[in-house]
């Protein structure tokens, strides 16, 4: 760079400034005080270059402003041109050093996590707004998730005993919990939004308003429309198949005979859970045969194979098939569980049923309990090992399915693919469809991900795909799940429950046949009506779905079962058979071994409500339509409502009184098969009295 030196001295820069300004100001008038200087000084239009001996410039230029070269006493650097520069002004400084925060490790993350949700507990800006205090809390939960996912558990079991959540929080959420299943989905869920706003409303009693159903884009969800008309419906044959229905076992390997039924921590019937009011005394010894508080022993789900190839008159030709909606492991507590305890609770129980119900494959659906964690099961786009952390699982059932001979490869394929969803097509033209419907469960913390997506896991991808390839081949489908996408509207989520309720309107009544469920450990109903239900009548009804009675007697139930006979032509269910076992009876066969537990015959569908549909023929379809007018006959007959009631109990001595709003409550459940469906027509709470 060239550099400028100046010409003058200071004498000659002093000298330049006195002839400037003496030539330029007229001789002043005397000053009354002679030790001032003149009222008057004009400095030089002339840079005075002799301030400095260098410069970058050319100090004398009048078209920009002189840059000297300035030398730090101090330091000796020799300044650059580019800091003065008026061309090379810097965007940024990425010179110098930046003083940063010093990283936090996890511990102190943790503390700080912890600190955080205090204060925007204790924060008295959010007024009443417990809804947005609890999102602005879950976003300090999130960023311990993303930046040290290994205290996640710890926060939580810290913040599960501040706020008194559970009595043994370390237990529930800690590592061995499902405190790493809360920190993933904390981590992936958009807390500030939707996301968030579900997780208050479902997990911190209702901290948010429940969300409703997002609006549902169908315009490329069917790879066509639905035909119109429909294909003529399949022929009947005239011929009965027998199929059986089970639900809900729930086996208890650990039940403890003589234990403490009543206890005060769940699960009773087990040793050493005692009564808080009576530790030193037993005040309602477990029964050899099982209990309302308590999960089944062996002795009763033995009991229950026994009596069912009796009861059902398939001792020798057995059933053509069974459909088990889910549930088979019992409710063991997360610190009780492993993934050796379920895969065992796994193979006892379908071991037993191939044992002890002949002929005729099983064809199951996964239960909200039957897996470790229970009810988790992650979606595929979580990617990596987080999507595929229960591929053990969805393994070991596969393999164990086609092993007793009910799945072809295929199938058993699917199920590994599929999360333990799969499709079997019969050779008389039925395809069998299970879904894991823990993907719509409430519980299951992976669903608070993106919740605005109805099917973040593609189940419902999977069985839409399944039941257009079933209506171009020309065949019937079944579905079986586990949890209910309706009833009430407490069991699944508004989105996927919304979406479930528009593929079944699409594809019923030419397709699905029939859909069976299980869950509620009672006896209930749903209905599906076209054009999201917004007519709700005989001529719009287009499928049912049947609750199945579940084997384990918890929840204050008799323990149960069902048969259905279903025309083999046309796959529509003709009549289903209830039987029931008094659980009351249970502690009265302790004194002796001569006889077990009875299992009697409670109902038969359409004797008990055939008489509100006179016009009905004795081989026509107990199918949605009949189904309807059985419900518009309950709304002019208490009694007949009365008798739904009693049947979803199973006639259980503890069934709880319905009447009057109770009644008509029960009446909309039954016509609702969806989440938004149920919230928008029907009473809520009514589900049990």
């Amino acid at each position: 760079m060239r550099l400028y030196r100046s010409a003058l001295g200071a004498a000659g820069f002093a000298q330049v400034a006195f002839l400037a300004s003496s030539e330029l100001i007229p001789s002043p008038v005397a000053s009354t005080c002679g030790a001032l200087g003149p009222p008057v000084f004009t400095v030089s239009g002339v840079f005075p270059t002799s301030i400095y001996t260098q410069y970058y410039n050319d100090p004398t230029a009048t078209s920009v402003q002189p840059q000297p070269v300035i030398t730090d006493p101090i330091t000796h650097q020799v300044y650059p041109y580019d800091l003065s520069n008026p061309d090379t002004v810097p965007l940024s400084n990425t010179h110098d050093p930046q003083v940063i925060f010093p990283k936090a490790s996890s511990e102190q993350l943790l503390d700080a996590a912890f600190s955080q949700v205090l204060s925007v507990a204790n924060n008295p800006t959010f007024g009443s707004n417990d809804c947005a205090r609890c999102q602005a809390a879950l976003q300090a939960g999130k960023f311990l998730a993303m930046a040290a996912p290994e205290q996640g558990p710890t926060l939580v079991v810290r913040l599960c005993e501040h706020f008194g959540y559970k009595k043994d929080c370390n237990t529930e959420y800690g590592i061995s919990g499902v405190g790493q299943i809360i920190t993933q989905a904390i981590a992936h869920a958009d807390v500030g939004g939707l996301d968030g706003q579900m997780i208050c409303a479902r997990f911190f009693s209702g901290l948010c308003p429940a969300a409703t159903a997002s609006p549902l884009d169908l315009s490329n969800w069917f790879a066509k429309p639905k035909p119109n008309p429909l294909p003529p419906p399949r022929k009947a044959s005239g011929q009965r198949l027998k199929i059986l229905h089970l639900s809900d076992l729930h086996i208890d390997p650990r039940y403890a005979n003589g234990a403490e039924a009543t206890c005060t921590t769940r699960p009773c019937c087990r040793a050493g859970n005692v009564n808080a009011k009576s530790p030193n005394e037993t005040i309602f010894p477990a029964p050899r045969f099982g209990t309302f508080t308590c999960d089944p022993p062996l002795s009763l789900i033995v009991s229950a194979l026994s009596a069912i190839p009796v009861l059902t008159r398939t001792e020798k030709a057995g059933f053509d098939f069974t459909l088990y909606t889910g549930d088979l492991v019992g409710h063991d507590g997360e610190h009780q569980m492993s993934r050796e305890f379920v895969m065992y609770s796994e193979t006892l129980v379908f071991d037993l049923l191939k044992r002890m119900l002949g002929t005729g494959p099983v064809y199951a659906a996964l239960g909200n309990h039957d897996s470790y964690h229970k009810s988790q099961h992650p979606p595929s786009s979580l990617g990596g090992e987080l999507s595929a952390q229960f591929d053990w699982h969805y393994e070991h059932l596969a393999a164990l399915w086609e092993y007793q001979g009910w799945l072809p490869h295929s199938a058993a394929d699917l199920a590994r693919k599929h999360n333990a969803a799969y499709m079997v097509r019969r050779e008389d033209g039925l395809r069998i469809i299970t879904l894991n419907t823990d993907f719509w469960y409430i519980a299951n913390y992976f669903n608070y991900i993106n919740v605005t997506n109805p099917d973040l896991s593609g189940m419902l991808r999977f069985l839409t795909d399944e039941l257009q390839d079933a209506e171009d081949a020309g065949d019937a489908a079944w579905i079986i799940g586990h949890v209910p996408a309706g009833w009430d509207g407490t069991h699944a989520l508004p989105n996927p429950s919304d979406l479930f309720y528009q593929i079944v309107d699409r594809f019923s009544p030419h397709v699905i046949k029939a859909m069976f469920f299980g869950h509620t450990h009672q006896d209930q109903l749903m209905l599906y009506y076209a054009n999201n239900a917004t007519d709700i009548s005989a001529s719009s009804a287009n499928a049912a779905a049947w609750i199945g009675p579940s084997i384990t007697p918890m929840t204050n139930l008799n323990s149960g079962f069902r048969m259905y006979e279903v025309d083999s032509g046309s796959f529509e269910v003709l009549d289903a058979y209830t039987w029931i076992s008094d659980v009351s009876s249970y502690p009265a066969l302790d004194a002796q071994t001569d006889f077990g537990p009875a299992f009697e015959f409670e109902y038969s569908t359409r004797d008990a409500y055939g008489a509100a549909v006179p016009d009905w023929g004795p081989d026509d379809p107990l199918n949605a339509t009949w189904w309807h007018r059985v419900t518009e006959a309950m709304e002019k007959d208490d009694s007949l409502t009365t008798s739904f009631v009693t049947y979803q109990g199973k006639s259980s001595v503890l069934t709880p009184s319905c009447t009057g709003e109770c009644l008509a409550a029960r009446i909309c459940y039954i016509r609702s098969g969806s989440v938004p469906v149920a919230r928008q027509n029907c009473d809520p709470g009514r589900t049990s009295g």
